[in-house]
């Protein structure tokens, strides 16, 4: 077969699994829409139009100027209202879709005329609720600031929680975006093996930490949540975002990758290593024994069926010296982002906790970190795994430290 031959071939199933993934997370949409009576859902957060969509459009700016939004319809019809002169951000897709121009009425758009623009706004989303379902009075909405609600709500629509039905919509992954998933992990594993391979004394926490970027922006990626990359006594408590502390020789370094990488999946690993050479300390390798045995005792148990606070009941127990700083929940659920569930803790069950049961499909984070109280380091691990009939599986081969075992 020639070269250009096989590049077409390539191409044509590169477009049939993104065909495919596409079709399936808007039909999960749908089958929510349906199942609460809801005519419509419209959509502002970006990762609930992209997951919807497949469109992107400036992701994180978007995440707090809500300059574009979408309407999704039960019957798969879409009406998206695109920011300024992006209409070619929908090009290429097979959508029923109309465009039209967005109206935004954030105090930066519109000052002290934001309240009449809603108006304006508002008139407009019933109007266009009302043509594609005249008797629909319900309206799913994910985000909507106060004027917005008001005016809809003086209009006599019943506002949804849309937020919680996108978040169902998004558990369950199919066979086609466990790929994308895998494509953005190996973007996250490019980029660990980089940290990993520059990490050493006289550089500081944002050095290292640029290589994860690098390497997500090199191949693809679109941003990381967070900046959790801390060494030394900065590794207890956690939480504390990367710095410009410099490494030195024999400190701990733990970090969580908490990754938008190719496609818009997100990839969350955590590790913890030693800075330079040398051996852990006897307290260091402690400190990883108990947070790897937490992780995989907790893989071990997760497995379909199995309801949310039965897992958080027979969850690995920390010991008593190491429960004021733990993590701040079990397990969490990932897929453009963490999703649904978050997992508590069994101490944290009656103020946090709330049921529900694992399926085959959803891809979960496995976490632990264990740092004494006073203490002055800590570890932090996190495996992400997809739920399967027999169990769990990790979806990264990115190593741990057995050796320190």
């Amino acid at each position: 077969m020639a070269h250009n031959e096989l590049q077409a071939v390539q191409l044509s199933e590169r477009d049939r699994l993104l065909h495919d993934v596409r079709a399936y997370r808007l039909a999960r949409v749908q089958e929510q829409l349906r199942k609460h009576d809801c005519p419509a859902i419209l959509l502002y957060d970006p990762v609930n139009i992209r997951y919807a969509t497949d469109t992107s459009n400036m992701q994180v700016w978007a995440g707090r100027n809500p300059a574009r939004y979408v309407m999704v319809f039960a019957d798969g019809r879409i009406v998206a209202w695109e920011f300024h002169s992006s209409e070619h951000v929908w090009d290429g897709l097979n959508l029923d879709v109309e465009l039209r121009g967005a109206l935004s009425w954030t105090f930066f758009n519109a000052g002290h005329e934001a309240e009449r623009r809603a108006q304006a706004w508002g008139a407009e989303i019933v109007d266009v609720l009302t043509q594609h379902a005249p008797n629909g009075r319900v309206l799913a909405v994910d985000r909507l600031d106060p004027f917005g609600t008001a005016y809809l709500e003086k209009q006599g629509i019943t506002l949804l929680d849309g937020q919680a039905l996108m978040e169902t919509a998004r558990l369950i992954k199919s066979p086609g975006e466990l790929v994308l998933i895998g494509e953005s992990l190996r973007t996250a594993e490019k980029g660990i093996e980089r940290m990993r391979r520059e990490l050493r004394p006289g550089l500081t926490e944002n050095d290292i930490w640029a290589h994860l970027h690098f390497e997500n922006i090199r191949n693809g990626g679109e941003w990381i949540e967070t900046r959790l990359l801390a060494s030394g006594d900065r590794t207890n408590p956690w939480m504390h975002e990367c710095s410009s502390r410099v490494l030195q020789s024999g400190d701990l370094l733990a970090f969580d990758t908490d990754m938008v990488g190719p496609n818009g999946y997100c990839s969350d690993i955590s590790r913890t290593w030693r800075v330079g050479d040398g051996r852990p300390s006897d307290d260091q390798r402690k400190l990883y024994e108990l947070a790897y045995a937490q992780v995989h005792y907790n893989m071990d148990l997760l497995r379909p069926g199995m309801t949310f606070k039965e897992f958080s009941e027979k969850a690995w127990k920390i010991p008593d010296q190491f429960v004021k700083n733990r993590y701040c929940c079990l397990a969490h659920g990932i897929g453009m982002v963490d999703e649904y569930p978050s997992i508590a803790h069994q101490v944290d069950w009656e103020s946090s906790g709330y049921d529900g049961r694992f399926e085959t499909g959803m891809t979960v984070c496995v976490e632990s970190y264990i740092g004494a109280e006073g203490g002055t380091q800590g570890v932090k691990l996190e495996q992400q795994v997809v739920l399967t009939e027999n169990g769990c599986i990790a979806l990264t081969d990115c190593s741990f430290e057995t050796d320190w075992l």
